[in-house]
């Protein structure tokens, strides 16, 4: 149960830290984005509150869709599906957590990059919630796309139109496991670059987004989060500097990092400060609960 509370309060200062972050100036690069939190004496020494660090619609959106997955009232793109992945972790759950996620997604994001997003990170949270090996993630959703277009295929008219862009997500994730060397079950770590800086971290980014801006789409937004959470490993402070402070949509990448880091380590490697004052905290950890009972109480 305080994983699950964790996750909730972790994507939200994520968030915070990575809109404050996104807002500031849209050209920024990754090395001018960690200067700020440097010259007030760390990201550690930060505190998230609704005056000075607020958070942004992606924690509303979740804390929203959360809200909805524990009264029943409906449905819960990527920033506010992991609570659905924390809803319905249970493997024999994998039907109903694509169904859901990927309606979730059509809500406001029509178009498979968007909804497709969605069910990565619902994939993801429920990963985190069994105790897959972080490395197989990856892979793991990858096998999933194909049970996904399945049920697209009953649900959605002309869903040919939308092959090309189906195609599109598919290969840039198969491009990125391979580049990690993580596309087969080997059983090795994650490999990456001996420079991987800042700078290098944004060069990448962008290499991944299809606009030149990292984290704005459903597949890049994910994967940016995917590979904070790999090369972080239980280190709160690298997260930050990989997936919340870079140039470009890190609110969005913050959301969905911050939230599975509390899904895998829970709040003990986070300093208090980062969340004793943080905007819905109490609703937040009354959902993470929630979603906890509901998820393993259920036959």
């Amino acid at each position: 149960m305080e994983k699950f509370k964790a996750a909730m309060l972790l994507g939200a200062v994520g968030d915070a830290l990575g809109h404050r972050n996104a807002r500031k100036d849209s050209s920024a690069s990754g090395r001018k984005v960690q200067e700020e939190p440097r010259a007030s004496g760390g990201q550690d020494q930060l505190v998230p509150s609704q005056e000075r660090w607020p958070v942004s619609d992606n924690t509303i959106m979740h804390l929203t869709t959360a809200a909805a997955l524990t009264t029943g009232s409906g449905f819960g793109a990527a920033t506010k599906a992991m609570c659905i992945g924390m809803r319905y972790w249970k493997p024999e759950r994998l039907e109903t957590l694509v169904e859901v996620s990927i309606e979730c997604g059509r809500m406001t994001h029509n178009h498979p990059t968007g909804f497709l997003g969605s069910l990565c990170t619902a994939l993801f949270a429920s990963y985190a919630a069994q105790g897959k090996p972080l490395e197989q993630w990856g892979r793991d959703m990858m096998q999933t796309v194909p049970l996904a277009e399945e049920y697209c295929k009953k649900t959605i008219r002309h869903l040919a139109e939308y092959q090309e862009h189906w195609f599109y997500f598919e290969a840039k994730w198969q491009f990125y496991l391979e580049e990690r060397k993580i596309s087969e079950d080997t059983g090795s770590k994650a490999t990456f670059p001996d420079r991987y800086d800042a700078e290098e971290r944004e060069k990448a980014y962008r290499k991944w987004s299809s606009e030149g801006r990292g984290g704005r789409r459903g597949h890049d937004a994910p994967m940016i989060a995917y590979d904070a959470l790999l090369g972080a490993g239980d280190n709160w402070t690298e997260l930050c500097q990989r997936a919340m402070c870079h140039g470009g949509e890190s609110g969005a990448t913050g959301t969905i990092a911050g939230c599975l880091f509390g899904l895998l380590h829970g709040l003990d490697a986070v300093p208090t400060g980062l969340y004793q004052d943080l905007e819905h905290k109490e609703e937040l950890a009354r959902l993470g609960e929630a979603l906890y009972r509901l998820s393993t109480q259920e036959k």
